[in-house]
């Protein structure tokens, strides 16, 4: 079946020269110029946090208080993720093992997340945004994007899509314990990943600080429901902020044949905000200008946002943004609709 969810997208455009000209437009602006500085600073807010929240840990001691610390390290644990995705997109520095050193570092180290996994495939959801079969985040079990992915759901997986709407929140909850646990296995099965030692090492030191630091502070009950409470959140951030960018929107097949620039801004959404929303967002926000420029800086991209926009209508193509509730809202539904069909064979 064609899985489409918007028909009207049209066939591949013969102005294949309309991203070069938009580039251009971007590249004369100096928005593909990055800012060390500024992220230098924003790295060291972010680690003075941490910081902080380590004395707070630390002095409030044995106490059912620490929930709350739980809460704000899973925000500060959601920054770090937020830098490793700009350093895996290289926008931090020019260097190549620059970023990636500051990414091992936010990803392995800090967060317990495997950094050589995640920029694989964030790099293929990248090239591929939204379409069936060749982007890894329309594969996230239990979930179903797809009416044909629904119908092919049986028994309790079925009942579960059916309700995945009203259930999505509550499975971002684990999507932290998720990653940790695909983080182990791409380290000890997958071939091909790259600096395997060095990624498994990060990943041991990490846990082993963790666990030494909350289970020496903390009883063995406050020490399991601090983790719980903090893996918890962390997911629940991670995945809030992620969650708006695409599901809702348009969902291709093998068979779309548009051009770069089409596909990126018709299958991606915006959410307006101010800057408060840009720091809690890490700039995902402008998911529209980052799909079509992943190298550019989190900090140009609210500069670049007006031209794009600009650039979308003077050439007809649908720019979609809307407010972080009701981004939620439209993910929601599509999840919805698709869930209605599930376990249904004939909906092909």
């Amino acid at each position: 079946m064609a899985t489409v969810s918007n028909t009207d997208l049209g066939a591949r455009s013969d102005r294949g020269s309309d991203y070069a000209d938009l580039s251009r437009l971007v590249r004369g602006a100096g928005l593909l110029d990055r800012h060390p500085r500024r992220y230098a600073a924003r790295v060291t807010v972010v680690l003075v946090g941490l910081a902080l929240m380590g004395v707070v840990f630390v002095r409030l001691g044995s106490s059912w208080w620490q929930t709350a610390t739980a809460a704000g390290v899973a925000m500060l644990f959601g920054q770090m993720a937020f830098l490793g995705h700009d350093a895996g997109h290289r926008q931090i520095l020019r260097s190549r093992r620059a970023n990636d050193v500051i990414g091992y570092v936010c990803a392995n180290l800090v967060n317990g997340i495997s950094y050589g996994w995640w920029v694989d495939k964030h790099n293929r959801h990248h090239a591929h945004p939204n379409t069936e079969g060749r982007d890894p985040d329309l594969v996230v079990a239990p979930l179903s994007f797809t009416p044909g992915q629904a119908a092919t759901q049986r028994g309790l997986r079925a009942l579960f899509v059916r309700h995945q709407a009203a259930l999505f929140f509550p499975l971002l909850m684990v999507e932290g314990l998720h990653l940790h646990a695909a983080s182990v296995r791409a380290v000890v099965f997958r071939s091909g990943l790259r600096h395997r030692r060095a990624e498994a090492g990060l990943l041991l030191l990490h846990s082993a600080g963790y666990l030494a630091v909350v289970f020496l502070v903390l009883s063995v009950p406050q020490a399991i429901v601090f983790i719980l409470v903090n893996q918890a959140l962390f997911g629940l951030y991670l995945g809030s902020s992620f969650a708006p960018n695409h599901k809702g929107m348009p969902i291709l097949t093998g068979t779309d044949d548009l051009d770069y620039l089409r596909r990126q801004v018709l299958t991606s959404r915006n959410v307006r905000g101010g800057r408060l929303l840009d720091a809690l967002l890490g700039g995902l926000n402008y998911q529209i200008e980052h799909h079509l420029f992943p190298s550019m800086p989190r900090p140009n991209l609210r500069h670049a946002q007006p031209l794009v926009r600009q650039f979308c209508a003077e050439h007809g193509i649908a720019y979609h943004e809307t407010t972080l509730t009701r981004s939620w809202a439209q993910g929601l539904a599509h999840l919805r609709t698709v869930g209605a069909g599930s376990g249904r064979p004939g909906n092909d």
